[in-house]
């Protein structure tokens, strides 16, 4: 007799481990994307994650497909927040600079107004800019030649001034004293320096004493002949460097 050979079929190992196993990874990359979402969002893109992950576990899409789904829904979300918030700071800038503008104008026509009926055009001149608004007042206005005293009469400009600081209280002032360039030797102002700082301190003081206003909004400052504004190689322009500003500085520019 023909011995046959037995067939010898090949063993598979038993794989039903797997399908657990499976699972198992699942949830526990299911976990790991909730403890994620959990305390990186809010309340409502995390329900929105558990939605998703149960429409997966009862015959939805996959929880990968979810998970991509619901990670395009959160990036849309805070990018639209994100633009609220650019919107909401662009609308505020917008809203503070022309606030600022209409003050600056009020500001302006008030002392236009006060120039005009005093027939005080030829000392006293305002002007606005992108930094600031600037009343410009001639230094014969407020001091004999050499001098840092007030006069008695500039006192009442002093008034008038601090009359209308005292509406606008946003804004900080400078007073600034300029100078032309011819040198000055006194015992009381050995240079251009200290007659242009004492003049800006003394006006800053009769600003201060003529109305309730905050002290710590303003400074003075002397730029002696450093800044001009015309040529002083004439009269005419030296004049008009000498002078003492009050600058009513911008927060938010132009």
């Amino acid at each position: 007799m023909k011995r046959h050979k037995k067939e010898h079929h090949e063993e598979h190992m038993d794989e039903t481990w797997l399908v657990p196993y499976s699972d198992i990874l699942t949830l526990l990359l299911a976990l790991f994307i909730i403890l994620f979402a959990a305390s990186q969002i809010d309340q409502k893109k995390y329900e929105s994650i558990m939605s998703g992950f149960n429409s997966a576990f009862t015959g939805g899409p996959s929880v990968f497909e979810s998970t991509s789904e619901m990670n395009i829904n959160i990036t849309d979300d805070n990018a639209g927040k994100n633009n609220e918030q650019i919107t909401t700071e662009t609308d505020r800038l917008a809203l503070g600079r022309l606030r600022e503008e209409q003050d600056m104008m009020a500001i302006k026509t008030r002392i236009d107004q006060y120039i005009g009926e005093n027939n005080l055009t030829a000392q006293l001149e305002t002007s606005i800019t992108g930094e600031k608004l600037i009343i410009s007042i001639r230094d014969y206005a407020l001091f004999d030649s050499g001098s840092a005293l007030v006069k008695t009469e500039a006192q009442k400009l002093a008034f008038i001034i601090s009359d209308v600081l005292r509406e606008y209280t946003n804004y900080n002032i400078e007073v600034a004293g300029h100078t032309d360039n011819l040198p000055i030797n006194t015992p009381a102002f050995p240079t251009n320096w200290d007659l242009s700082v004492q003049r800006s301190l003394n006006f800053m003081k009769n600003l201060l004493q003529s109305g309730d206003l905050d002290q710590s909004r303003f400074r003075s400052i002397g730029y002696a002949e450093y800044n001009p504004i015309a040529s002083n190689d004439t009269e005419a322009g030296r004049a008009a460097n000498r002078r003492v500003e009050v600058n009513i500085i911008r927060n938010f520019g132009r």
